[in-house]
């Protein structure tokens, strides 16, 4: 990475750890928002990776932040992002995350209940001054396809059905402290083919447009997601953007057209990080059993959750390479595990490999997305690793390891009657 080796990085800093390459970072932000048609903001989804120096070099790249917690949202203001290129969803918020929304003047709340709605009204009417500008989350009643997980179109938590927006009108005259300035839609994760994404657009701005027109608001701001992915598994292609930019051109153009001072939100979690991320394990033991090669690494799923297929019914193998032997000719097959007290704890399954011994370094590739804070961190009390993020040809520590100290900190040990413990 920039003239850096992860086995120097490793050794620098112990493993497991994970590495981000800042330059493909920017690289494929920067790549996106020229393909993209003029007038899209690209927020990232901070979900995906909430490391504060990510989302800093990616807020210095141009994207503003999309958040789903009071930390994230902390997360993005001190990473620098101005308020206004901040929204803030998610179905479970709490009256403490509606006050801090408020307090920090983000652009808008992104409500997917009537019921949070209301409430962030009656914070609101405490707090004195304009309304809350506020987009609702529609579950439109379309459907999708070539999504990894779908998030509407059918029976979910997340957001309002459409025909329940449609006739919510009487709602919004009784709620004086918000504004509706127009809707928001996410249909789902890992788009891999542009045809899917132009047309859950093209959908979700026309959806937008009827319901401004049936509820008589005027469509300050559409939030159409994104859900781009990338292709982790065989078989499977990385997404054409550049084709993806052209698609999206006379839906987008159209709407614009019709709607100048409309802004358009295009919602980027996994895209952006995933690729830049390397998770760096160390090959504890090599060892046979009943004919098949182990791997028993020091870290595994504790770590990195997403690579046993969390999404997915078919456990494939994220790209894994042998990184002091990264040229050798893969002639063995290792299952890679970590040091859980569980099977299920497998990074790679019958992975073709170079030799491996003890001592060895092993990347899983393109895991700069849903890695440590999507995994069970805490379990076995491993405790969650290093990151590190290479930047203008320099490693730097982004994210301590957690230390034992650090895990039985916020613990309390009770004293116990020693007549009534007999």
């Amino acid at each position: 990475m920039q003239g850096v080796t992860l086995a120097a990085i490793a050794e620098e800093f112990g493993t497991p750890l994970f590495v981000y390459d800042g330059q493909v970072l920017s690289g494929t932000l920067g790549g996106l928002k020229d393909v993209l048609p003029t007038g899209v903001d690209v927020l990232y989804s901070l979900k995906a990776n909430p490391n504060i120096s990510v989302c800093a070099l990616l807020n210095r790249a141009g994207a503003g932040a999309e958040v789903s917690s009071t930390v994230e949202l902390m997360t993005a203001l001190r990473a620098g992002v101005d308020p206004e290129d901040i929204v803030f969803l998610g179905p479970g918020k709490t009256r403490a995350d509606l006050a801090a929304c408020l307090d920090a003047g983000i652009h808008a709340v992104v409500c997917e209940s009537f019921a949070e709605l209301r409430m962030l009204d009656a914070v609101a009417a405490g707090r004195g001054g304009g309304p809350a500008r506020v987009l609702l989350r529609v579950n439109p009643a379309f459907h999708s396809k070539g999504s990894g997980l779908a998030m509407g179109g059918k029976p979910r938590q997340f957001g309002i059905d459409e025909e329940q927006v449609r006739a919510c009108r009487p709602l919004l005259d009784e709620l004086h402290h918000v504004e509706v300035a127009g809707f928001h839609a996410y249909m789902g994760t890992r788009f891999l083919d542009h045809e899917d994404i132009v047309a859950n657009t093209g959908k979700i701005l026309a959806m937008a447009e009827s319901l401004a027109a049936d509820l008589g608001v005027d469509l300050a701001t559409v939030d159409f997601g994104g859900g781009l992915g990338v292709a982790y598994f065989e078989n499977e292609k990385d997404l054409d953007t550049d084709t993806l930019g052209k698609g999206l051109s006379d839906p987008v153009t159209a709407f614009r057209d019709r709607h100048p001072g409309c802004r358009l939100i295009m919602e980027i979690g996994r895209f952006l990080t995933a690729r830049a991320g390397t998770y760096v394990t160390r090959a504890l033991y090599v060892k046979e059993s009943l004919g098949e090669s182990f791997v028993v690494a020091d870290g595994g799923t504790n770590h990195h959750m997403a690579a046993v297929g969390i999404g997915s019914f078919v456990k494939r193998n994220f790209p894994v390479r042998h990184l002091g032997r990264p040229q050798a000719r893969a002639d063995r097959s290792y299952t890679i595990t970590g040091p859980l007290c569980t099977p299920n704890d497998t990074l790679a399954k019958r992975a073709s490999l170079p030799e491996v011994a003890p001592g060895d370094l092993l990347g899983v590739e393109r895991s700069g997305a849903y890695g440590p804070t999507a995994s069970p961190g805490l379990f076995l009390s491993h405790g969650y690793p290093a990151e590190i993020l290479v930047h203008q040809g320099r490693a730097r520590l982004v994210r301590e390891r957690d230390t034992p100290e650090d895990l039985i900190a916020r613990q309390y040990l009770i004293e116990f009657d020693p007549v009534a413990a007999r």
